[in-house]
């Protein structure tokens, strides 16, 4: 029988680094190989280590990275943040005031490059998206608070976003400039027309460097289309089309065309005392683009596939919780109204957040939430006097991490919560002044709600609901977090 050059079998289990080294090279008796090879074993396992540790679902070490907006204790109500967006690479973030501006902030690219990175953002454009208007027909201020904004794709050198209040949306184009013409034949330096009799030759414009200036246009203007407030919009992934919400309709327009959207969803009751619902969130599939959701005030979510029919009032599937006969109150019907729906990236998932939970649903599964997490339950005991202050009627928005391994929402007092799914751990955070050293790590918060208080603790009677968290971002591709709380964006980012 001639010799074979199999290599005998591996060991069963090999644990230590010298019997790997014996199973993949049983003939390396050279010490040199043995100490090559031990160096790369070593690497490679601590490598892939690291890659678990960092974004695979391992729990977040959350460092302050910045904020922006002034300290002032008197705070404009123009200047209140009404909802913050990231561009899809994250490279650009923008923000919507209730005094209709749109600022957005790029990321500093010395930053990026960091090792480790960092989450820094330095203005970049500025502009007045809304002005406050009149209803003469209606005899109704319309305000010019941007209830949200969304990015599109980018397709070339200039970004474009939609932006809303109540009543009209707008597409923006910003664009960056860094070039003028110069050397025309029949206006001077100035502008100025020239002596056509003083011409004698003709010259070849030419671009000449000049500094940058970043230019934000309206490029369409969607009008005229909702009755009542418009509380989302959300763009298709077919890049061609976008939804508009209210509180009884659902619109679906074309981005090249304003005067015309179709209505695909419309839940106005014939005689308005019959009305038992509103609708609060519409959100676009993030890969399937006939497919939609919308969230409504009885604590359902129905989402519609646009391939069964023109007018989706009839729902593909119904996700609804059974409610428990006993916790049934007074205030059941306001707490489970749903304030924020989100697909998940892989658009498997989606999250939900009443007032007092944020609720994981598979789409697969309509009967339960697959995860449930409790944002700040120490509130229940407490619905009265929220009710008597209207902030039972806050609502909160949600985020996933670009993994959708994490979810983030607001709370009140400047706290913000983070779940992890793949553990089930938790944490709460605070947004505050306090904390504005660069890579300060942020130390979780507890809040009380027996008799004695540990020293870290805050007592849930000492919280501030004036302080809150409505409107938060995740960064798409990193552990990037905006956070707006009321007139300052604060920014977060992990710690590796």
């Amino acid at each position: 029988m001639p010799k074979s050059n199999i290599p005998p079998p591996l060991p069963t289990s090999p644990t230590t680094t010298t019997e790997i080294i014996k199973a993949v090279s049983p003939t390396a008796s050279s010490p040199k190989l043995k100490n090559r090879l031990s160096v790369m074993l070593h690497n490679a396992t601590h490598h892939n280590k690291d890659k678990v540790n960092k974004g695979n679902g391992g729990e977040i070490t959350w460092c302050f990275s910045q904020v922006k907006g002034s300290i002032e204790e008197e705070v404009a109500e123009a200047d209140i943040i009404s909802c913050v967006e990231f561009n899809s690479d994250g490279d650009l973030l923008a923000t919507g005031d209730k005094g209709g501006r749109v600022v957005i902030f790029q990321r500093d690219k010395a930053s990026k490059n960091a090792v480790p990175s960092r989450g820094e953002y330095n203005v970049y454009s500025t502009f007045q998206s809304h002005e406050p208007e009149f209803d003469y027909l209606k005899s109704l201020e319309i305000e010019e608070k941007i209830n949200k904004i969304r990015w599109l794709q980018q397709t070339n050198r200039n970004h474009f976003l939609l932006s809303t209040n109540d009543k009209t949306i707008k597409l923006w184009k910003v664009a960056e400039r860094n070039k003028r013409p110069e050397g025309y034949n029949l206006k001077d330096e100035l502008g100025q027309t020239r002596n056509k009799t003083a011409i004698k030759s003709l010259r070849v414009p030419i671009f000449q460097p000049m500094e940058l200036m970043v230019e934000a246009s309206p490029k369409r203007v969607f009008a005229n289309a909702h009755t009542y407030h418009i509380n989302s919009i959300s763009v298709n992934s077919d890049l061609e089309t976008y939804l508009s919400a209210d509180d009884l309709r659902i619109n679906l327009w074309n981005l090249e065309i304003t005067d015309q959207s179709f209505n695909i969803v419309d839940i106005k009751p014939a005689n308005m005392e019959e009305l038992t619902e509103v609708i609060t969130a519409a959100e676009f599939h993030p890969k399937e683009c006939n497919m939609f959701v919308y969230s409504s005030s009885k604590g359902s979510i129905r989402l519609c596939d646009m391939r069964e029919q023109a007018l989706c009032d009839k729902h593909a599937k119904l996700f609804e919780e059974p409610e428990d006969p006993t916790n049934r109150s007074f205030f059941s019907e306001i707490i489970s109204s749903i304030s924020d729906v989100k697909f998940s990236h892989s658009g498997k998932y989606m999250i939900t957040r009443d007032y007092l939970s944020v609720k994981v649903w598979d789409l697969t599964m309509e009967s339960k939430p697959v995860e449930t997490y409790q944002v700040h339950e120490y509130l229940r005991n407490k619905l009265c006097s929220l009710y008597e202050n209207d902030c039972i009627f806050d609502k909160f928005e949600c985020s996933w991490s670009g993994d959708d391994k994490h979810i983030m929402t607001g709370s009140y007092n400047n706290f913000f919560r983070m779940f992890e799914r793949d553990n089930k751990r938790d944490n709460t955070y605070e947004a505050c002044r306090e904390i504005t050293k660069s890579r300060t790590v942020l130390k979780p918060r507890k809040v009380s709600t027996g008799g004695k208080r540990k020293k870290d603790e805050i007592s849930v009677d000492c919280l501030d609901f004036n302080k809150k968290i409505l409107h938060t971002a995740w960064h798409p591709l990193e552990n990037i977090v905006a956070i707006a709380a009321t007139n300052n964006l604060y920014v977060f980012s992990s710690k590796d």
